[in-house]
């Protein structure tokens, strides 16, 4: 047995960063579910003010946090010029394809898209971790992989067998699988969590190696994705455990990132920073709303008339979201990156 001790552990940011992105996040998610069972506002589709912050200042603003990485780095857009060029032109054109061959299939095929990017970055985070800890055991490799996806994969499946009172897009985005799916994935689920735990208090308390920001991931992301699919059957818990989680942490991971590459003073770049992302995901769901959904007239105004130009202006909104799932897979690899490597193998002070 190793008696020493590290010095400092393997946060990605810092010790106080990464607790307040991570950990922080999922404490205020449980603390609006909490709040919304003791007031009943989790008997009800997600209440208009809670809707604004979740979704229009957290997940669509969180989607353009990627052009800081992106398009208005001129370095790296100079990088992959023909890969930031092409991604969108290609999005509206295959969106547009699919769209015209129906709405349902559209939107489905868009929901599983985003289901893909959202199991991926949970994913990413603990793969980060895993870097940063020095860990390239294959067996730990196994049993992180494996209790971060079915993290999230279970409650999917879940869903996919016990429909819910809320949709990712629209209703019936998902299809339908049998009870037993489920049934057999449970069991799987639940000695996938119980190896983690051991595996990690032994490293922690046996080997002196603990990486608790990745115990943070999983666990926060089992916790919250079970709580907000499974354990309620409701748009309010679904929003605040899913979207808080995963819009967050993302904006923090891009904004320590810009200042790492260019430093600048802190508070008012992250002024910046966040009030232009508000801007841009306000412009879009204004676009949404008075063109598609005419669903919060008090917020957006009037809706529009736009006949059958709905089969270019869904695929053209849907544009930006597609963009950052697919750009998303490129941007943090290590391997291709080697600027955020160098960026995220540094150690930081706690």
């Amino acid at each position: 047995m190793s008696l020493a001790i590290p010095d400092r552990l393997p946060w990605l940011f810092s010790a106080r960063t990464d607790l307040l992105t991570f950990l922080g996040s999922a404490v205020l998610a449980i603390a609006l579910l909490i709040a919304g069972s003791w007031t009943g506002w989790i008997e009800h589709e997600t209440p208009d003010w809670l809707w604004i912050v979740t979704v229009v200042l957290i997940d669509v603003a969180h989607v353009y946090a990627t052009c800081f990485r992106t398009y208005f780095d001129p370095s790296e857009f100079r990088r992959r010029i023909w890969l930031y060029s092409l991604v969108p032109l290609l999005a509206f054109a295959v969106g547009a394809a699919i769209y015209s061959e129906g709405h349902m299939l559209f939107w489905r095929s868009l929901a599983y898209l985003a289901v893909f990017h959202f199991v991926r970055q949970q994913y990413g985070w603990v793969a980060l971790y895993r870097s940063k800890g020095q860990e390239y055991d294959n067996a730990g490799r196994v049993i992180d992989s494996t209790a971060i996806y079915l993290a999230t994969i279970y409650p999917l499946v879940f869903w996919h067998c016990h429909p819910r009172n809320f949709a990712w897009f629209v209703n019936t985005d998902f299809a339908r699988l049998p009870a037993m799916a489920e049934q057999i994935l449970s069991p799987i689920y639940w000695m996938s969590l119980g190896i983690y735990v051991g595996r990690s208090a032994y490293r922690g308390f046996w080997k002196w190696k603990w990486n608790p920001g990745k115990d943070i991931i999983v666990l926060t992301t089992a916790v919250c994705w079970y709580v907000g699919i499974v354990t309620f059957d409701s748009d309010y818990a679904f929003t605040v455990t899913n979207v808080i989680i995963h819009g967050i942490p993302y904006m923090v991971l891009v904004a320590w990132y810009r200042e790492r590459q260019a430093p600048r003073n802190r508070w008012h770049g992250i002024f910046l920073f966040v009030s232009l992302l508000w801007v841009l995901a306000f412009a879009e769901e204004l676009f949404w709303d008075c063109g598609i959904w005419h669903e919060r007239s008090w917020l957006f105004g009037r809706a529009w008339d736009i006949g059958h130009y709905d089969q270019w202006l869904v695929p053209l909104l849907a544009v930006p979201q597609i963009t950052h799932y697919i750009l998303d897979s490129f941007i943090w690899r290590r391997r291709s990156n080697p600027d955020f490597a160098t960026a995220i193998q540094t150690q930081t002070e706690s």
